[in-house]
């Protein structure tokens, strides 16, 4: 393979075929020599110039991926809503938007769960997003939307309660239990004067247990044909 003058094009074309292959065949079907064949001519030597292993453009692209997409961006950006509200934007809009390629992503590797250095990984990622919870919190204790609390505290115990309790392989769960354990989060958080659970999110949320409820059955009724 002739030399690149333009590395840096080069190693995003590496993140766009890895993207492709990890949605199509899951991260852990995947290998090195899989994104070098999808490169078609890419030598070894030029995917290890850029990328010391698949794990670590998996972490570029979901850093890339977050960049581009970040619902608390967008959130920020609709200042007629005050502090709670912008929240329940960011609840909604993932629930909704459940086709995007971050969240594909993050769906093809659920299964490595079981994997100490994922679980890690899962960990750091998502204790990320405490600072983002805690801005606008902070906004809605100062608005009158969120009871005066400890918005440190209460943001890490929301970021604990979304994103990993409500995570099934994490938390192996039927619709029933799962659906139940949603409620005591809005339980908890209305008891803390953290009222973020509305009717409206309360019947997306259930829509979208139905909707994964109904999708495992299909893969388990093509399993036994």
């Amino acid at each position: 393979m002739p030399r690149n003058k333009y590395p840096e094009e080069t190693g995003q074309k590496i993140l766009d075929a890895a993207l492709k292959l990890f949605l199509e065949k899951g991260y852990e079907e995947t290998t090195v020599l899989d994104i070098i064949g999808e490169m078609g001519g890419m030598t070894r030597g030029a995917f290890y110039h850029h990328f010391k292993s698949k794990e670590e453009v998996f972490d570029v692209l979901s850093e890339k991926l977050f960049a581009g997409s970040n619902p608390f961006t967008d959130a920020k950006s609709h200042t007629e809503l005050n502090g709670l509200q912008k929240i329940q934007f960011l609840l909604k809009k993932s629930i909704t938007d459940t086709q995007t390629d971050s969240q594909k992503l993050s769906l093809s590797v659920l299964n490595l769960l079981e994997s100490p250095t994922f679980l890690k990984k899962l960990i750091d990622t998502n204790t990320s997003l405490v600072p983002y919870y805690q801005e606008f919190i902070s906004e809605g204790i100062d608005d009158g939307s969120i009871a005066p609390n400890n918005a440190k505290l209460l943001s890490e115990l929301f970021t604990m309660f979304t994103n990993f309790w409500m995570i099934p392989t994490l938390f192996p769960s039927t619709e029933k239990e799962t659906w139940e354990r949603f409620m005591m989060i809005k339980e908890i958080t209305d008891s803390l004067g953290f009222p973020v659970i509305d009717e409206e999110l309360a019947e997306l949320g259930r829509q979208q247990l139905e909707a994964l409820d109904n999708a495992d059955c299909q893969s388990q009724d093509a399993e036994t044909d």
